[in-house]
């Protein structure tokens, strides 16, 4: 499709954004994008550290005269009326000046919710790109936005919206998906030479991997010896397992297990891999959503960062003239991986806001639901006081595994991972058990009412297994 005749009418207006989290990466690829889109322009920009972000517009090649710190509403008024920015650290001077559609990239569960709440209900559309958010108060949030008439949506350049793109599109042309997913963020890189394998700037010795490259007769001993042989690495980051809950209730697509599948595999095997198991692979039921970790030689493609489809073929004829040419088929040409190996953060976000105000099509599901849930267990028993840190680079939770629950099996009461993150613990929790909302001392208001408004009028509806959406 020629994306030029989407946006081709539209009078030549401007689309103006404002952004939270404005200093940080994902903000920064947007930033940079836009100055080379006539038809999209920041008005407000939000973040904690003014000076660094000021530098970082300047470096992008913003004129430094148009960018404005601004201490209240009135000055955030006059730079935005004057053609110029408006830089605030205060995020309730956002809404102090006109722009059409919120970026929210701050990655703060109570900080995010307060902030797309202002947005919509002023009037104004939402793209979330903090999952931590989503995966607490997203489906609160697009109910807001349904009754206003306004968009609330993923952000395109971002895996979970990029992964709905691909599974609407394969569902539009009638493909039959079993399994969509994502690979982890860091490709893990065999060395067959030196005998080891790099994930990141880690590096361990794997030898057992020479002789692991193909998949072999068993699909699933292989995948175990391959599990055994990088054991050394970690497996499965906090953010897939929140990617996958928003990738699941925006498309009904759930989690298999809780813990994700995390297979070792290579491209070129996904389709042999994500089978159901009496057909070999590893799926316990059809309809699921998964993440792998892309093994791969030095100077191979990586694919971290990539989403994927994988489909029943129908008309063999077809589908071998599709291998032919290079695309991904089982072995016994009965199941077929479509995929795209990357995103591109901010630099495609644009597409996602231009849709949402010219259009008002957001870039995820139409109706979503609470088809999983992002909880958390602990690790080993946390005693009454514990305060459940949330840091680092994948936002984990102090002390707790993620988990992703299918929505009909989550308890009532659990507390979803982003509601119990800086919360303190008001009894005791054993190691294993799932964190309940009543085990919260003091869970943020603003979260547990999204939270419980959300699945009360966005629960999780009754599926029918074996169906695409399953």
């Amino acid at each position: 499709m020629n994306l030029h005749h989407l946006f081709a009418d539209t009078g030549g207006r401007t689309v103006r954004y404002a952004l939270s989290g404005a200093g940080g990466g994902f903000a920064r690829t947007l930033l940079a994008q836009t100055r080379r889109l006539p038809g999209l322009a920041p008005a407000v920009l939000c973040d904690r550290d003014l000076p660094r972000l000021r530098a970082i517009l300047v470096e992008l090649g913003h004129d430094g005269e148009r960018l404005a710190d601004c201490a209240d509403a009135g000055a955030v008024a006059d730079a935005v009326a004057g053609g110029g920015i408006a830089l605030v650290a205060d995020a309730a001077l956002l809404t102090a000046a006109p722009w059409d559609i919120l970026v929210e990239a701050t990655g703060s569960p109570a900080d995010g919710l307060a902030m797309a709440e202002r947005a919509l209900t002023g009037g104004r559309h939402v793209a979330m790109v903090s999952k931590e958010v989503d995966s607490v108060a997203g489906l609160y949030l697009a109910d807001l936005a349904a009754e206003r008439g306004l968009v609330y949506t993923t952000a395109d350049g971002d895996q979970p919206a990029n992964l709905i793109g691909l599974v609407t599109w394969a569902e539009l042309l009638g493909l039959d998906v079993v399994a969509i997913g994502k690979s982890t963020e860091y490709d893990l890189v065999y060395d067959p030479e030196a005998g080891t394998v790099t994930q990141l700037d880690t590096t361990v010795p794997a030898p057992e991997l020479s002789g692991l490259l193909g998949l072999g007769a068993d699909v699933r001993a292989t995948l175990d010896a391959r599990a055994a042989a990088v054991a050394a690495l970690p497996t499965g980051a906090t953010a897939d397992y929140c990617e996958m809950a928003v990738v699941a209730n925006n498309t009904g697509f759930r989690p298999d297990t809780e813990r994700l599948h995390y297979p070792v595999a290579r491209i070129a095997e996904l389709a042999d891999v994500y089978r159901p198991r009496a057909d070999g692979g590893v799926l316990n039921r059809t309809g699921a959503v998964d993440v792998f970790s892309a093994l791969r030689l030095p100077g191979e493609a990586s694919f971290a960062g990539g989403v994927f489809v994988v489909v029943r073929t129908d008309d063999p004829v077809t589908w071998e003239t599709l291998r032919e040419k290079g695309h991904v088929l089982s072995a016994d040409g009965r199941y077929a991986a479509i995929y795209l190996p990357y995103h591109l953060m901010g630099v495609e976000t644009p597409v996602s806001l231009l849709s949402a105000v010219l259009h008002h099509r957001p870039s995820g599901g139409t109706d979503p639901r609470s088809h999983a849930v992002l909880a958390g267990r602990v690790r080993t028993e946390l005693p009454a006081g514990t305060t459940l840190a949330m840091g680092g680079h994948h936002h984990d939770v102090t002390g707790v595994q993620a988990v992703l629950l299918r929505g009909e099996e989550a308890p009532d009461d659990v507390a979803p991972l982003y509601l119990a993150a800086h919360a303190t613990l008001a009894r005791p929790v054993a190691a294993g058990e799932l964190i309940r909302i009543a085990d919260l001392a003091d869970p943020d208001a603003g979260l547990l009412r999204a939270w419980r408004a959300g699945r009360a009028a966005r629960g999780c509806p009754d599926r029918t297994e074996g169906t695409t959406q399953s």
